[in-house]
């Protein structure tokens, strides 16, 4: 589903990663792990298409013969990419219900107000569904984050840190979720820090730290 090789980028004299491949398939999850500063946001935006590589090639596709470079203004490759970011957007002005109702609905999901209503649910924010974003703690807004990620329809999932700000039983509610994913045939991509979110979910881990 995803394939990186031979990934390289600069940032005028400074190497952030070099000749990075890996390949992660549908229903398996890869986790980047390393220090702070070792390149791995910037991968994840390159994956996205928010940036671009020096060189090396970045594709997706169900089979090599179908493979297509990452292009963030291809309908295709918006419409199976879901990822949370750390400048990841919020409608300021629409409550929480209604900016996930207007997710999905942009995504074409049908009855859209069912579907926001059950991640909801799901994200533990059915009784902040009626306040603005700015209204939200960290840890809701993580969580109002990774819900934008889930209502739509996706084939893989790219997220940055998603455990930042959350407590014990939001990472349950996590790894939980991430298992979910792969088992409905997604492909994860994440960067983590936590350890046991990514012994539990992640079938390859790759060390940034040896990238430079």
């Amino acid at each position: 589903m995803l394939h990186v090789s031979g990934a390289c980028r600069r940032f005028g004299a400074l190497t952030v990663f070099s000749d990075v491949g890996f390949d992660v398939l549908p229903g398996e999850a890869c986790a980047l792990v390393g220090s702070n500063g070792s390149g791995k946001s910037t991968l994840l935006r390159c994956i996205v298409g928010a940036d671009r590589l020096e060189y090396g090639t970045i594709t997706f596709g169900l089979e090599p013969s179908g493979a297509e470079p990452v292009d963030e203004s291809a309908p295709r490759f918006r419409a199976a990419v879901a990822s949370v970011l750390d400048d990841h957007a919020v409608f300021p002005h629409l409550s929480v219900r209604e900016h996930l109702e207007l997710i999905a609905s942009a995504h074409g999901v049908h009855h859209s107000s069912s579907a926001a209503g059950t991640v909801l649910d799901a994200i533990g924010l059915t009784g902040a569904a009626d306040q603005l974003p700015g209204t939200l703690s960290s840890g809701q807004q993580r969580r109002l984050a990774l819900g934008s990620a889930f209502v739509r329809p996706r084939s893989i999932v790219v997220l940055d840190e998603p455990e930042q700000h959350l407590d014990a039983k939001g990472r349950r509610w996590l790894a939980d979720t991430l298992v979910a994913e792969k088992a409905a045939g997604v492909s994860v991509v994440l960067a983590s820090h936590d350890e046991d979110l990514v012994a539990e979910v992640a079938d390859q881990r790759i060390d940034a730290d040896a990238w430079r």
